[in-house]
């Protein structure tokens, strides 16, 4: 095992990263959540098309990338670090792992990114606690799922029921977005009345309860992306701001507060990239039947649970080390600190990790 990132990991960085840069900087991204419409398709489709992202778990007969979660953790990193307004994670992570197992045509359509697909689960439910509540009747859908990620720009959305997985048309359901925490990732409420659905062979309730476990570990490293920028930008001010004739950073207070919240950063590195690279093994054909799936399981809940709160807390202190301007509207501080608390809550909150780690590690309960 090494967590250290490859070359071709350190070249889609690089692709990712110039790509966002020139079509999704800052003011581009405040200017998308003060609209009508946050999430920027167009440059979803570049970043599909050109770069290969949508495709990325997708394998190679079905016409994807064939790649690993090592790889896709490095786009959400970069993801995070921009606060990009995009389905990767919806579609390309969650709804593309739903379906993986079955090898159905869709895959195919997800990986080229000409259709998107959302998972009709709460975008809050937890891995460990996922119930249905659509009902299936005479192979028509009906039932709601309130804050669905993703659903509203999805083509296709994935609907768990009755022990399966089906596919229902966009057109046939209804999608009503309602006020989000995080601007840059809208959710809604998906309601299905008798709405015809085609079931997936070979795709089940495994299937989405693995899907949620690979995208709570994924979310991971897009926290760790958004840590990583408020990091960064805060150091960056300052070494710039003065008062008293010298750099604010150069008060010992601001250096220790800086140390620890570096040291966090690294931590959160660290489990992030152990989650993502036994995700990866895991999936990997050749390591079937030789690997214990509670060691994959562990990795992802200690990965959320850690960087969940450290991006949180990042984001929080670069917003009072910012001052005054980090209160305003204009700098887009603000976005990185709803993206970090709803990141926080999604795909399970860190209690319901650390529960799960108590379990997988057979820790015993205190003793009343």
């Amino acid at each position: 095992m090494t967590l250290l990132y490859t070359e071709v990991e350190e070249e889609l960085r690089a692709s990712v990263r110039d790509l966002l840069a020139d079509r999704c900087g800052p003011g581009a991204v405040l200017r998308r959540v003060e609209s009508a419409t946050p999430y920027d398709m167009d440059l979803w489709k570049t970043l599909a098309h050109q770069v290969g992202a949508a495709g990325l778990l997708v394998p190679e007969e079905h016409g994807g990338a064939g790649a690993s979660a090592r790889e896709v953790a490095v786009v959400l990193e970069e993801l995070g670090r921009a606060v990009a307004p995009l389905p990767f994670l919806t579609s390309s992570v969650l709804a593309t792992s739903a379906l993986l197992g079955s090898g159905d045509e869709l895959l195919g359509a997800l990986a080229d990114g000409e259709v998107t697909a959302a998972l009709v689960v709460p975008f809050a439910v937890s891995p460990y606690r996922f119930a249905e509540t659509v009902t299936v009747r005479d192979g028509a859908l009906s039932g709601q799922v309130r804050a669905v990620a993703g659903a509203d720009v999805a083509d296709v959305l994935l609907v768990p029921a009755d022990g399966g997985l089906y596919a229902v048309g966009a057109a046939d359901a209804t999608v009503e977005v309602v006020p989000s925490l995080d601007l840059t990732r809208p959710i809604g409420t998906v309601t299905l009345s008798s709405a015809p659905g085609r079931r997936i062979e070979g795709a089940g309730g495994d299937d989405v309860r693995r899907a949620l476990l690979a995208g709570a570990g994924l979310l991971a490293s897009e926290q760790l992306g958004v840590a990583e920028w408020c990091f960064d930008t805060t150091l960056a001010y300052i070494r710039e701001r003065h008062q008293f004739a010298r750099p604010v950073g150069s008060f010992q207070a601001i250096k220790h507060r800086m140390a620890d919240l570096w040291l966090d950063v690294v931590r959160a590195r660290a489990a992030a990239r152990n989650a993502a690279n036994l995700l990866a093994e895991a999936a990997d054909p050749a390591a079937a039947g030789e690997r214990d799936d509670r060691g994959d399981e562990l990795a992802v809940a200690v990965a959320k649970s850690w960087c969940s709160e450290v991006a949180l807390h990042v984001a929080e202190e670069s917003v009072q080390l910012h001052g005054g301007i980090g209160m305003t509207w204009e700098h887009p501080v603000h976005l990185y600190l709803k993206r970090a608390k709803a990141g926080q809550i999604a795909l399970g909150t860190p209690g319901a990790h650390r529960d799960a780690v108590a379990v997988l590690a057979d820790l015993p309960g205190p003793v009343a």
